[in-house]
C-alpha cells in the first residue's frame, strides 16, 4: 500500500540523497549521517525510526562497517536498521519546501524556473535555499554557492539577511 499522510502504513518518514560519488563518498554522506543524531535511542513509532538504505553490496557494506563504529564510539548499540531500497515517496507537495513557503518573493521567483510542482520539489537549488533559510548552513558557505543557485540580486540579499539572523 502507497503512504499518505494520514496512513504510513508500514513506512518510515526518511530524505532521499543523490548524490555525486566524484563530489563525496556514500561512506561521506554515512558519516554525516551518524554524527547528525544518536542512534543509539530507539525510535519510538515506525514512522520516525532511524534508518540507512542501501542499493548494493559495496553500500550494504559500509552502512554496517560504521554502525559497528559508531556504537563503538558511543558504548551502546545502534538502534538504526540497515535496509535494502525499494521505493522512495515524496511527501505531499503542502508538506514540501516548507522554509521556502515563508519567503513568497522567492517562492515566486523559483516559481517562475519550475512551474511544475514537481520540478520545484526536485530543485537541488530549492532545496539547498529552503535549508539556509531554515537556519542550515553558514552565510560563509552560501556566499560561495550563492552564484551557483539562479537566483536574483534581490533573493539572494534577502536569503543572506535571514542567514546573518540566525
Amino acid at each position: 500500500m502507497d503512504p499518505t499522510y494520514k496512513d504510513l502504513g508500514d513506512h518510515t518518514e526518511t530524505i532521499q540523497i543523490e548524490y555525486d560519488p566524484n563530489q563525496v563518498s556514500y561512506r561521506e554522506l554515512v558519516q554525516v549521517f551518524w554524527e547528525s543524531h544518536d542512534a543509539t535511542h530507539p525510535s519510538w513509532s515506525r514512522q520516525y525510526m532511524s534508518i540507512i538504505f542501501f542499493h548494493n553490496r559495496d553500500q550494504q557494506k559500509i552502512a554496517m562497517e560504521t554502525r559497528d563504529l559508531e556504537a563503538l564510539r558511543r558504548g551502546r548499540k545502534v538502534q538504526t536498521a540497515i535496509t535494502p531500497y525499494k521505493m522512495f515517496y515524496p511527501a505531499e507537495d503542502y508538506h514540501q519546501k516548507y522554509r521556502l513557503k515563508m519567503h513568497r518573493d522567492i517562492l515566486e521567483e523559483y516559481r517562475s524556473f519550475y512551474p511544475a510542482p514537481e520540478d520545484l520539489t526536485s530543485s537541488t537549488s530549492a532545496a539547498r535555499v529552503n535549508g539556509y533559510l531554515a537556519g542550515e548552513g553558514d552565510l560563509i558557505q552560501f556566499e560561495k554557492e550563492a552564484p551557483s543557485l539562479g537566483l536574483s540580486q534581490e533573493a539572494i540579499d534577502k536569503v543572506r539577511k535571514t542567514l546573518s539572523d540566525y
